[in-house]
């Protein structure tokens, strides 16, 4: 994979561009007005390593509320405005890093420009988000349909005349429901512009859905080099977006850290409840930041070659299970205890504590 050249703008102090890494980011889903509410979600996507927070900015009161919700972050806020551009003002003013943008619905080209001019003198940059369900009226008739096309041509509409205005600090994403619409149309905005590329698929669907979604989408844009910054679009906790971004960069090789899990899907010859263990150890492992490979295996036939070749694994058999360590084994446990024995040598590898309450 060779990353697609861009130039690199700042949201707070996460860098976005191909010089740096690929940042994960998700939203909240708090009504910002309700600020503690609000906080406690961001705290929460904060101990995942979220990296970027959007935040809803739908009313006067939302813009109220956002000047102490980014006082008390450590992650740099995104506000989310839509309709009224005077929210995006109003957003500026209480600190936010960033601003997205929906070019249809924000408004005339003066309401537009009033924004940039700000935006400038903060020095804070526009995201531009495009979405195939709220394109410009008569925008995708003159594209017969080709909702691709017409999200390109309302990305790049904006970009001029964002850059008319003298604003270069600009990123832009293009979404669609739809996996290879949103696919073709990164591929040709790519053509075109060498500005970041926020990535996603919108709308993608539940944890299990959305998520496999989302990791064909972008994991084909990735694969091109496509693919500055992302958000995993769940109707789940924006917990789980996190998680599964950093799925989906760790196993594009984009990004190291956290526990890379191996886990049999289980067969007749299976010895313990691998299913159950796995998903155990995938939530409350979420945390952990140190590079390590997991293998939980339910039986003798590829259980002990594969935790042999993981820092640290389970090779399941019949009422006992044996549990190896950087490729040797240091100990047969009851199966009942077997997983808290994993888990406590995952703590003793990595230094990090695991919650496992």
């Amino acid at each position: 994979m060779e990353r697609r050249k861009t130039r690199t703008i700042k949201i707070g102090n996460v860098s976005v561009g191909s010089d740096a890494p690929v940042s994960v980011q998700s939203m909240t889903s708090a009504v910002t007005e309700d600020t503690a509410s609000t906080v406690r979600q961001i705290k929460e996507l904060e101990s995942y390593n979220c990296e970027i927070v959007r935040v809803a900015v739908n009313t006067a009161e939302a813009a109220k509320s956002l000047k102490d919700i980014i006082k008390r972050a450590r992650v740099p806020i995104v506000a989310d405005i839509h309709f009224d551009h005077k929210l995006a003002l109003a957003s500026l003013e209480a600190g936010a890093s960033g601003l997205r943008i929906n070019p249809g619905n924000i408004g005339d080209k003066r309401k537009v420009k009033e924004v940039a001019t700000a935006c400038k003198a903060h020095g804070v940059p526009i995201r531009i988000g495009v979405n195939s369900g709220s394109l410009e009226k008569g925008i995708l008739g003159k594209h017969a349909g080709d909702f691709a096309a017409a999200m390109v041509e309302s990305g790049l509409k904006h970009i001029k005349l964002l850059e008319g205005e003298g604003f270069y600090d600009i990123k832009i994403s293009l979404k669609s429901t739809d996996v290879l619409t949103t696919v073709r149309g990164y591929e040709l905005l790519a053509k075109e512009i060498d500005y970041p590329f926020h990535i996603g698929i919108t709308e993608a669907g539940t944890a299990f859905s959305g998520a496999i979604k989302s990791g064909i989408g972008l994991g084909i844009l990735l694969y091109e080099g496509l693919g500055d910054t992302l958000r995993v679009s769940l109707s789940d906790d924006p917990v789980m977006e996190v998680i599964a971004g950093y799925n989906i960069l760790r196993n594009m090789g984009l990004r190291r850290g956290g526990v890379r899990l191996i886990s049999c899907p289980t067969c007749a010859r299976t010895e313990i409840d691998v299913a159950y263990m796995a998903k155990r150890l995938e939530k409350v492992s979420a945390k952990i930041k140190s590079d390590i490979k997991v293998a939980i295996m339910g039986c003798v036939v590829n259980g002990p070659g594969e935790s042999m070749h993981a820092d640290v694994g389970i090779a399941g058999g019949k009422g006992k299970s044996v549990l190896f360590s950087k490729g040797k084994i240091i100990g047969k446990y009851d199966n009942k205890e077997i997983l808290q024995a994993l888990i406590a040598e995952i703590e003793s590898i990595t230094g990090e504590k695991i919650d496992y309450s």
